[in-house]
């Protein structure tokens, strides 16, 4: 072999353009055609279920398979001209490819969870979840790195084309490399690209964010999300200025006398519409939730969010953060405070694992164990969603099941019914709860459908506060909705309503953005905590929420709820998607010089605190 002219490792003086010209296209060949080949290996490995198909449908769009196999091409072509040395070129190719693909496919296979570019900044959490694993090689996998060692082997023996010397073509290879990766780049990380031109959901389930991302191959997608690994702090931030600012408060343990459970239920697109004077609907429907409020602490709470992401409102509210970060590492939050003081820290919701991510980022958040669909309600579901007649006595089981502990209860818990959208052609719940008023067929059916779910919600609700109402254990509840409800495409049975959700006036704000709040303790509760609940609380954003139910409840509580309480009552709400803001009952968008100054605190606060955990995993 060492005499054929093409796997000589340079070009002899002696030769003739023509075979100088094929010797390095040759080794440009092999070098492009085995990215491209690794490139191929990684699709496989990405497509982690229904892989033939899912296989095949990357390259039935194009331009997954472009987003997937150019990037490691570039790479390859890349390391050639930089390093001079095929064989080297290969090696980091194929190693870099297939070790990030390695760990994304086990990382899905343990917890569901795709590789992202976050995660090479978590090292430490990477080390620790992989020693909780027992990683295996199966044939596939074994199959695979003997292919890549072959192609080493290959290279080493018949790839050896050097380029020893040549410093021009090098530097216009690198050039050329570069030029062809800004483009690529722009491709990469678009928005538009990534949601629209790149969907591939006939085999997967499109709400689930992990398959999103399957569906896309894994080079491409992981590329993608160094667009979320950008954490940047707030303007002006100082590390030590906001340590210092928290270190004036010391985290203050709950009286053991005082411990008592806290239970939170997150209604879904769950709210008090009554207020608007709706033709036709019955009293019914918001009856026995209006007598709730009537021996409850109560206010509203202004979201970040209408109709959907459900999420932003309950992180909020889990966290005490306005801005919220990615959680796929622990992070300090509310739930790991009950956990310091000895609590049980539970909760539920009758829905997939891998909605928002909830499986892996609910642990990061500090549930030591958290009841879906998958690991708890399948059985009374048929292995679909749970409705409020499944949820609510389980609750109940588990507060019952929890008191064999002798531990309090923090539960967070978060309910299906009531998710949008509503069908517009027949009615789920009947039709009795709007009866009146000038409505389409498909307005009227809409709106049945949405106050029918409400309706059976507060009957739910109802037997749910008399079983605690009885308890001998004193116990307090948080209820609240995360979001006005759909009502209807481009909202147009809210148009019909009259109302107005133009939240670029006062009105339409808080009518784009409000539900309740509701803060409730039985007698036993009252007894312990010396407060009686009751009460019109002010406007607040859920980040506060817990700084009120700590305050009702008498707790001084972890030095952030201590640091931030001076902004809640000053300024309790921050709506980061419109920039206004609610100081001292005002909306505005211009703070005062003393409400700018606890805002920008606040944020400084709370961007250190996200990212420097505190307690014990």
């Amino acid at each position: 072999m060492k005499h054929v002219f093409l796997f000589q490792t340079h070009t002899d003086p002696g030769w003739s353009p023509g075979r100088r010209a094929g010797f390095w296209l040759w080794n440009l060949f092999w070098v492009a055609a085995s990215a491209l080949c690794v490139g191929a290996l990684s699709l496989y490995f990405a497509a982690v279920f229904k892989q033939a198909e899912l296989f095949r449908s990357y390259f039935q769009n194009p331009l997954i398979a472009l987003l997937n196999l150019a990037p490691v091409l570039l790479l390859a072509l890349g390391l050639y001209f930089l390093t001079g040395r095929p064989g080297l070129a290969y090696g980091l190719t194929a190693g870099l490819t297939a070790g990030f693909t390695m760990g994304n496919w086990f990382k899905l296979q343990f917890r569901n969870d795709p590789l992202l570019f976050e995660d090479l900044l978590l090292l430490k959490e990477a080390g620790n979840m992989a020693g909780k694993y027992q990683l295996f090689l199966s044939r596939t996998m074994a199959l695979a790195l003997a292919l890549l060692l072959l192609g080493g082997v290959f290279f080493h023996f018949c790839v050896r084309g050097r380029l020893k010397g040549q410093t021009r073509y090098r530097f216009l290879g690198i050039s050329a490399v570069i030029l062809a990766a800004l483009p690529l780049q722009e491709a990469i990380l678009s928005d538009s690209v990534y949601q629209d031109r790149t969907a591939n959901n006939d085999l997967i389930n499109r709400w689930s964010a992990t398959q999103v991302y399957v569906s896309k191959g894994f080079v491409y997608p992981f590329l993608y999300s160094v667009k979320s690994a950008s954490d940047a702090p707030p303007e002006g931030y100082d590390a030590k200025r906001a340590e210092a600012m928290l270190n004036a408060y010391q985290d203050a343990d709950i009286p053991e006398d005082q411990k008592v459970s806290l239970i939170t239920i997150m209604l879904e697109a769950y709210s008090d519409l009554s207020g608007f004077d709706i033709p036709g609907l019955s009293d019914r429907v918001y009856a026995d939730y209006h007598a709730l409020e009537a021996e409850s602490y109560t206010g509203n709470l202004i979201t970040n969010i209408f109709a959907g992401g459900t999420v932003d409102t309950e992180r909020c509210y889990l966290t005490g953060f306005s801005r919220l970060g990615s959680f796929r590492s622990p992070t300090n939050s509310y739930p790991w405070y009950f956990r310091s003081q000895g609590y049980s820290v539970l909760g539920a919701h009758p829905c997939f694992s891998w909605f928002y991510n909830r499986e892996n980022i609910n642990r990061n958040l500090g549930y030591e164990d958290y009841w879906f669909v998958e690991n708890h309600f399948a059985p009374l579901t048929g292995g679909d969603v749970g409705y409020d007649k499944v949820l609510f006595p389980e609750l109940i089981g588990m507060w019952e099941e929890n008191r064999s502990t002798g531990k309090p209860l923090f539960a967070y818990n978060l309910t299906y019914q009531g998710h949008g959208p509503y069908d517009a052609d027949v009615t789920w719940w009947g039709d009795d709860y709007v009866t009146g008023g000038d409505y389409t067929d498909a307005e009227r059916n809409i709106l049945n459908n949405y106050f029918g779910s409400i309706y059976d919600t507060n009957q739910h609700l109802t037997e749910f506060f008399d079983y605690y109402r009885q308890a001998e254990e004193p116990v307090v509840i948080v209820l609240f909705g995360d979001h006005k409800p759909w009502l209807g495409d481009g909202n147009s049975v809210y148009e019909t309503l009259g109302i107005n959700l133009d939240f670029s006036t006062e009105e339409g704000f808080y009518h784009y953005y409000a539900t309740r709040y509701l803060i409730w303790a039985n007698d036993a509760a009252k007894d312990v905590l010396g407060n009686d609940f009751t009460g019109e609380g002010p406007d607040l954003g859920p980040y506060f929420l817990m700084n009120q139910v700590f305050r009702l409840c008498g707790w001084e509580g972890p030095a952030f709820v201590q640091a931030t309480q001076q902004v809640m009552d000053r300024v309790p709400v921050h709506n980061t998607p419109t920039g206004l803001y609610v100081e001292q009952g005002v909306l505005t968008g211009s703070l005062t010089p003393e409400g700018q100054a606890l805002v920008d605190d606040y944020n400084t606060m709370q961007y250190y605190w996200r990212k420097h955990f505190a307690y014990e995993k």
